[in-house]
């Protein structure tokens, strides 16, 4: 019997009311048949030192842990100052330390992220994935999930109501699973005229949100 697929689903944000947790709370039910994700809370992890790196604190043990445990990983980031929250930036920096004992590598990876401003955490991802080179993490390049006017997209409660980018999300989990799959699986030869497109694609742009503007994320 095949194992179950576990994503560890990690959101960028501590505000209790936070869009970018409701989000990664949506994606919990939006996996494929035979996958669950389970979530890490970036709270109780203190402030990276370089000194402590090798002696690292109970939490950021538990985070490398989980990451090396988990088959895929699901990055949920809001946008600060055009980049990544420092609480996110942090937790991807202890579990990548010291050198040579990087948690995170050859993990593939989806991200997602909401925001109240009209092009959502565009640049907090594009930001992302270049943290990602360094790590050799392998982020799922196609459909960009960029949620923009979250407040349009959940009720009262803080469930995600909108059909649309929840299909925008399955697809990319889909393709996360997919990739995780390819990596895993043993390397065959196969001539370049043989090989298919690792996912589908589409003649139209993949992404959630529409038209310009900025607003810092939740």
């Amino acid at each position: 019997m095949n194992r179950e697929t576990r994503i560890l689903g990690i959101s960028g944000s501590l505000r209790q009311q936070s869009y970018n947790t409701a989000v990664l709370r949506a994606a919990v039910d939006l996996v494929p048949e035979g996958v669950t994700i389970e979530t890490f809370e970036l709270d109780g992890i203190p402030p990276f030192n370089q000194d402590e790196e090798r002696n690292p604190p109970a939490r950021v043990l538990e985070l490398k842990r989980r990451v090396r445990e988990a088959d895929a990983i699901l990055f949920v980031t809001p946008e600060y100052n055009y980049s990544v929250p420092g609480v996110l930036k942090n937790a991807i920096d202890w579990g990548s330390r010291p050198y040579g004992d990087n948690a995170w590598d050859g993990k593939p990876a989806a991200i997602m992220g909401a925001s109240i401003g009209t092009i959502g955490t565009a640049r907090a991802q594009y930001h992302l994935r270049q943290i990602c080179v360094f790590l050799n993490v392998f982020p799922v390049n196609q459909p960009e999930v960029i949620i923009g006017n979250a407040a349009q997209r959940f009720d009262a409660e803080g469930d995600l109501t909108d059909e649309t980018t929840k299909n925008y999300m399955r697809q990319l989990l889909e393709n996360l699973v997919e990739l995780m799959r390819r990596i895993q699986q043993p390397s065959t030869s196969v001539p370049i005229s043989d090989r298919r497109p690792l996912f589908a694609t589409s003649t139209t742009s993949e992404t959630t949100h529409t038209g310009i503007g900025y607003q810092n994320g939740k």
